[in-house]
């Protein structure tokens, strides 16, 4: 685009000063023009090679480009009504060049390493891959506690139908035997196997007891063993064989005796006297 707007500037110059002089020395004129134009464009470019950057010469390199650009205007303007378009239509060319200039230098403030664009490529790729390795685990997170759910809830709907009919038949049953109780026949037959208490007098049979009942109270321990006494019982027990009894074998052998001691008594004494 900027040659384009070059070989433009320089015919349109040509055309205007060759009436009023040596075309030769219009030529020189329009190069003076496009050759400023060009110059600046190279200066700046190459301070921003440098990672420099100059105002004037940022200044001086669009007014060319403002130039260039007034030079076709005027002639289209001037011009011939029949090519007044085709002028204008070609007029923004000089502009447009420096403001690609522009864009291109700021793409090149920009630009990266392709060690770096490979790193970045490869931070990202990793970065999509762990966001799909965490998509596929929720996934199978997700269809294991659905599966688990199912399972459960299946389970507890049998157990829940067992448990019914467990019910249904314990309800019959004990329907069934409260009717015999209430039967005068079935009441006659009971008793004529039952045990009198007292003498002309018939014991009425009850229906066995379907609930909780009394607690039969524990049975007393005798008295626990002090440690020493503890201790001289598992060593004998310990020692009533060569080579000496393993742990499990003594406590085994010790409650086997009737002994009594809770687990971590025992241990202690094991390790007390081995």
């Amino acid at each position: 685009m900027t040659a384009v707007s070059m070989v433009l500037t320089l015919a349109v110059v040509v055309m205007w000063l060759g009436e009023a002089m040596p075309k030769s020395v219009a030529l020189v004129v329009g190069l003076g023009l496009d050759g400023g134009w060009l110059a600046t464009l190279a200066y700046e470019r190459r301070l921003a090679a440098q990672g420099d950057h100059s105002t004037p010469v940022t200044v001086v390199g669009w007014v060319f480009g403002a130039a260039a650009t007034g030079v076709l205007v005027t002639h289209a303007l001037m011009g011939e009504k029949e090519s007044v378009g085709a002028w204008l239509a070609v007029s923004w060319l000089p502009m447009a060049a420096k403001a690609l200039w522009l864009v291109h230098a700021l793409w090149e403030r920009t630009s990266l390493t392709p060690d770096a664009l490979d790193a970045i490529q490869g931070i990202q790729q990793e970065a999509r891959d762990e966001a799909a390795v965490a998509r596929a685990r929720l996934r199978s997170e997700a269809v294991t506690e659905e599966t688990r759910l199912t399972a459960v809830t299946q389970a507890g709907a049998r157990v829940a139908r067992v448990q019914a009919k467990t019910a249904e038949a314990l309800a019959e049953a004990w329907s069934t035997l409260e009717k015999a109780r209430q039967g005068e026949d079935t009441g006659r037959a009971l008793t004529s196997v039952t045990t009198r208490v007292t003498p002309d007098v018939t014991p009425r049979w009850e229906l066995p007891v379907w609930g909780p009942s009394e607690a039969v109270p524990a049975l007393e321990s005798g008295p626990a063993l002090t440690d020493e006494a503890l201790d001289v019982l598992v060593d004998e027990i310990r020692r009533s064989e060569v080579p000496a009894l393993s742990y499990r074998e003594m406590a085994a052998r010790f409650r086997t005796a009737g002994h009594s001691a809770s687990e971590v008594r025992l241990r202690a004494a094991w390790k007390r006297v081995a």
